[in-house]
């Protein structure tokens, strides 16, 4: 046994690499306050000192610590991290306040609407609701059209568990009320710097994380065993992102931990994928895609238009679980 086993095996996690995890959302924490105490002394020397370089570097650190947290959120939702309940309900509270959003929230939208349905008129994050002519604009709107549905979508799901009785209804509360009260006070402590350093790294990891989706199964064929979700294979991304560049094989099985996809992606789908799903720069991506030339494509990389726009179905009125990932991590 190594001693990052034995580590995370003394602190109840299922899997060690979740170390890693453990200690970017510490990360986050330690630059959070750093930046929230030194935001006078930048103040006081000047936006021109010395300090404000610093200030900045740490600010856009705390913006990839903050989406990093959205990713925790996504893996957590669907492979809780520690054996014992209760911690992964502490974790859950600790990533609320990196992503600025109750994780709990997380499992509608993702698990139930997006995993069973993907692209689907019951998928309320389909890619096919932005119809741009201009794909920049799609990439742009995508986090603003799809936030405003899960906004309702979620409320309607949360009041429906609620009126069941259902266990998940209190996790979210508990989650919503440690963030707002710390909301509340650091605004009222000084909200020009909560949007600062609070309220615009959230608002990126939310954009982030939200706008991925675009990227991962826009142009893709639903209807397909293997090709209906776009990868991004670069090891670095995938290191410094928990692997969420492996998506395929995560829909496939999404109680899979993050550190087990790469080996299952080449495995499993590498040899039966069409090979442009497998994107090695996401930037690169981004830039063809949005940029130049711009053009939006399918999973082949050919030009693509999405079908005409139908509305949402809804989908949760006989929902007997509360999780997509329960018993599937194989």
């Amino acid at each position: 046994m190594t001693l990052a086993e034995a580590v995370g095996r003394a602190l109840g996690l299922k899997y060690w690499e979740d170390l890693r995890t453990l200690f970017l959302t510490g990360c986050y924490f330690v630059l959070f306050a750093a930046l929230w105490f030194s935001w006078k002394v930048v103040w006081a020397a000047g936006w021109l000192s010395v300090y404000a370089p610093l200030f900045f570097i740490g600010w856009m650190c705390l913006c990839y610590l903050s989406f990093l947290g959205s990713v925790a959120t996504h893996n957590c939702i669907h492979c809780p991290m520690f054996f014992v309940r209760w911690r992964n309900r502490a974790f859950q509270i600790a990533l609320t306040l990196v992503y600025g959003h109750p994780v709990t929230a997380y499992v509608p939208g993702h698990n139930l609407s997006h995993h069973k349905y993907t692209q689907q008129r019951r998928d309320v994050m389909r890619t096919t609701k932005l119809q741009y002519k201009w794909h920049l604009l799609n990439g742009l709107m995508f986090f603003v059209r799809i936030g405003i549905d899960m906004v309702f979508n979620d409320a309607a799901y949360f009041k429906l568990q609620k009126k069941m009785g259902r266990p998940i209804v209190k996790q979210l509360e508990l989650e919503q009320y440690i963030l707002w009260t710390i909301t509340a006070a650091l605004v009222m402590g000084d909200w020009k710097r909560w949007v600062i350093v609070a309220f615009l790294p959230h608002l990126y990891a939310k954009f982030c994380i939200v706008t991925l989706n675009l990227l991962q199964h826009d142009g893709c064929d639903p209807d397909s065993r293997v090709n209906f979700a776009r990868n991004f294979t670069g090891e670095w991304l995938n290191w410094f992102c928990y692997n969420n560049g492996y998506h395929t094989i995560h829909h496939l099985h999404p109680g899979l931990h993050w550190s087990l996809l790469p080996a299952r992606h080449e495995r499993d789908l590498v040899p039966y994928m069409h090979p442009a799903l497998d994107q090695q720069f996401i930037l690169t991506y981004i830039w063809r895609t949005f940029v130049w030339p711009g053009v939006r494509i399918d999973f082949e990389g050919k030009p693509w238009s999405p079908p005409p726009l139908e509305p949402d179905e809804p989908w949760f009125q006989d929902q007997l679980t509360e999780t997509y990932s329960t018993g599937e991590n194989n």
